[in-house]
């Protein structure tokens, strides 16, 4: 065979290897952005792909607050010996006389022991009846029985204390130093006061919430916020219930970065730009800067806002594109917002796929002329 029509013939073979190896699925981590973008609404598909500029940024920079409702914060503060259903008091009254309405004769004081507090918060003092007890202080009942009695007994006197029962009783659960039920006393009657008596959060306060249960409501908090807000620093009620919680947000993230999994929030909020940090950064020989992308359910006001529409409603599958090549890329996604439930995917770099489709030419060939020269030998 001549030399030219050799040439002629390898390089076909060539051409033909190209074409089989790259029209074989070659391995790699996701779609293309050319996949991407063709699944847009504008392609037809059923999500929005939108550029990142300032207003995006502005449109959907909102980060859920926490905090409690007014309820919460319009509750004062109990005393330390503030008496509730179930506690059991003791009652000693004198008269001023020697034969009274509840002392025997010759004796000017009776006792009346186990006096127990009901599920109602009412006790019963003969002659003075029901009286509110739940809810006052000891001193605060004393002076209701004496005005029961003084129309029926001269200048009595009374005494009220408690014999049993824990009083405003708190539970705290969770990431807490010590987990237990702890009475509201003078000293820890507020939130903040009573975690320190539980010995603080045992986990990064930056990430700490800290949950009440009240009855059938409930409320929640940045651990931070306790300080930095003192008005949610709420008085505490007998029979609530703290939780101390770790925050349970996260983003997925996938394609050319230096990790590939599911990310907790490190901070209460988060940027893309620090996403991109906290899984390791691009992979420096396969991702694509041109092509980070954030997806996201958006709500139908969010979508409208960013696509400048009104006609949208309900959840709008939403993906957000980030140059990072751009002259303003990095302050793009450092503007950028990251949600809880986000995916971040980074495309690979185009010289990533052909690079691949020369590594299994080569290897082919190689294994080709290996099979060759053993022919040879034979």
């Amino acid at each position: 065979m001549k030399p030219t029509a050799t040439r002629r013939a390898k390089a076909v073979a060539l051409l033909a290897i190209v074409s089989i190896v790259a029209s074989c699925g070659l391995p790699r981590v996701g779609p293309n952005k050319r996949e991407i973008y063709s699944g847009s609404v504008q392609q037809e598909g059923n999500a929005f792909v939108v550029a990142v500029d300032d207003h995006v940024t502005h449109a959907i920079d909102s980060v859920p607050s926490l905090g409690f409702s007014e309820s919460f914060r319009s509750a004062g503060a109990l005393g330390s010996d503030t008496i509730r259903a179930g506690d059991t008091l003791g009652l000693t009254i004198w008269e001023n006389v020697d034969d009274g309405l509840l002392s025997n004769e010759g004796l000017n004081s009776t006792m009346l022991e186990e006096v127990q507090v009901d599920g109602s918060g009412f006790i019963f003092v003969p002659y003075a009846g029901r009286i509110q007890a739940a809810g006052n202080t000891p001193e605060a009942i004393r002076r209701i029985i004496t005005n029961k009695l003084a129309d029926q007994t001269p200048d009595p006197q009374v005494q009220v204390r408690r014999l049993a029962g824990d009083g405003a009783t708190v539970s705290l659960v969770g990431a807490v130093g010590a987990q237990g039920v702890y009475p509201i006393e003078r000293p820890t009657r507020t939130l903040s006061a009573m975690l320190a008596r539980a010995g603080g959060v045992t986990i990064e306060p930056e990430i700490a919430q800290v949950r009440v249960l009240r009855g059938g409501k409930s409320g929640k908090i940045w651990f931070q916020d306790l300080y930095e807000h003192p008005e949610m620093d709420i008085a505490l009620r007998g029979g609530d219930r703290v939780m101390v919680e770790e925050d349970s947000r996260a983003f997925t993230a996938l394609g050319a970065t230096g990790q590939q999994a599911r990310m907790p929030f490190e901070h209460q909020t988060l940027s893309a730009i620090e996403a991109i940090a906290q899984v390791g950064g691009l992979m420096a020989s396969a991702a694509d800067p041109t092509g980070v992308f954030v997806m996201r359910d958006e709500p139908a006001h969010v979508a409208n806002h960013v696509l400048g529409r009104r006609d949208l409603s309900g959840n709008q599958r939403m993906i957000y594109v980030l140059d990072l090549t751009e002259p303003n890329g990095i302050f793009m996604a450092r503007d950028f917002t990251i949600r809880d439930g986000d995916t971040l995917y980074v495309t690979e770099a185009p010289f990533t796929q052909w690079n691949k489709v020369v590594s299994a030419m080569t290897g082919s060939l190689a294994s080709v002329g290996a099979v060759n020269s053993a022919a040879e030998t034979f």
